[in-house]
């Protein structure tokens, strides 16, 4: 039985990486926990709403202390890049028997002596380096080399992600692992009627459910809507997601300005954040999923349009071909001609064609689920190998 220390990923403002973390813990204390105990390390000013979802996490063992508290992370990170060793971490970890350290947004220092398994997501920075800035270009990349100068073991989510590590550090392949993560799905209950009249839908709609940030590359989908509307094909497609783009504070005005002067209003419907019910809901109410990104790591809208067997077009970048198959339509994420006959063709499709396939859907995704979990388990228990 091997212990590893898990910190909170993410929160109100990175909600992805908190629904990251909790559909892992479930999923190992589900399904592998007579071969791995996770223990969660928390502060004490964790927001009352996320550890309410903590809490809920059947046999999840919770360690609270002020030291994880968010005002000493950078005095902790100070101190682990000064003297190489967290030391106040490793006595708490080591009073608790812990085995590997997982480590994502932390840092332990590059001589800490317990095991460390590190989750790089992806190399964005690297691919997209126009859409950083300089201090957050270094600031990611000096964590990576402190990782890296520190010798942990590497766990990314796509064989694309770890193409890209060896490209860029060259690092040894038995130091890199690939846990692509899996989402539990269950086919929502709800009225497909009241559903369209809430968020005033047509009949007939694509979703596209990613946040408005630049490398999303809404463009695409508004300029190719522009064309199959000048052909003829009034087509709609219902955007969500948080219209605040960090890293581009103009960016989200930008694409309004340009969907009122191709007179886009009721094509491209932005409803912004919605409850996660109602995204899955749109999810079986449209014919297609888009996602046009020009960069991902493992994108949790295409797991999740896997998992309840929806249509999906997508943008040909090498992760959505890994991840998505022969289970997708793909377009160049800079061809918006192409794009538009995509979505005319599917548009123009007899309607029973747009009826999704329900069938197994739970049991498909408990499947998947437990694979995540022994994959990422047979990682720990590689990490602890003697070297």
């Amino acid at each position: 039985m091997k212990r590893i220390a898990f910190t909170q990923i993410g929160g109100s403002k990175w909600m992805g990486g908190l629904n990251y973390q909790i559909n892992l813990l479930n999923a190992l204390l589900a399904r592998q926990s007579h071969r791995i105990t996770p223990v969660l390390f928390l502060g004490e000013d964790v927001e009352p709403s996320i550890l309410e979802r903590y809490h809920r996490i059947t046999g999840l063992v919770i360690v609270r202390d002020s030291l994880f508290n968010q005002q000493k992370n950078w005095f902790r990170l100070f101190n682990s890049m000064l003297s190489g060793i967290d030391y106040s971490a490793l006595k708490l970890f080591e009073k608790h028997e812990i085995d590997v350290a997982f480590e994502s947004a932390s840092f332990y220092g590059w001589r800490f002596p317990l095991k460390v398994l590190a989750w790089i997501p992806d190399l964005q920075h690297q691919r997209l380096k126009h859409y950083f800035g300089f201090l957050t270009f270094w600031k990611r990349e000096i964590g990576f080399r402190m990782q890296l100068l520190g010798k942990r073991h590497i766990m990314l989510s796509s064989e694309d992600a770890k193409r890209d590590f060896q490209h860029f550090y060259h690092t040894a392949s038995q130091r890199l692992h690939v846990a692509r993560f899996a989402v539990p799905v269950q086919v929502p209950e709800f009225d497909d009627n009241h559903l369209k009249v809430r968020y005033e839908l047509p009949d007939q709609f694509f979703y596209l459910p990613n946040q408005f940030w630049r490398h999303k590359n809404h463009e695409c989908v508004i300029r190719a809507l522009a064309i199959a509307k000048q052909s003829g094909h009034s087509l709609t497609v219902v955007a969500t997601g948080n219209l605040n783009d960090p890293r581009d504070s103009e960016h989200f005005p930008n694409l309004t300005k340009l969907i009122n002067s191709l007179g886009l209003e009721n094509n491209f419907k932005v409803l912004g954040l919605i409850p996660y019910q109602d995204v899955q809901a749109l999810m079986m109410s449209c014919i297609a999923l888009i996602n046009p990104s020009r960069f991902e790591g493992w994108s949790t809208t295409v797991e999740e349009a896997k998992a309840l067997n929806l249509d999906m077009i997508l943008s040909d970048i090498n992760v959505h071909k890994e991840q998505a198959g022969t289970k997708a339509r793909f377009f160049n994420a800079d061809d918006t001609e192409g794009l538009a006959k995509i979505l005319i063709d599917i548009a123009s499709r007899p309607s029973e064609k747009h009826l999704h396939n329900t069938n197994d859907i739970g049991e498909t995704s408990l499947k998947n689920m437990a694979d995540f979990a022994e994959c990422f388990t047979n990682i720990v228990y590689k990490v602890t190998e003697p070297v």
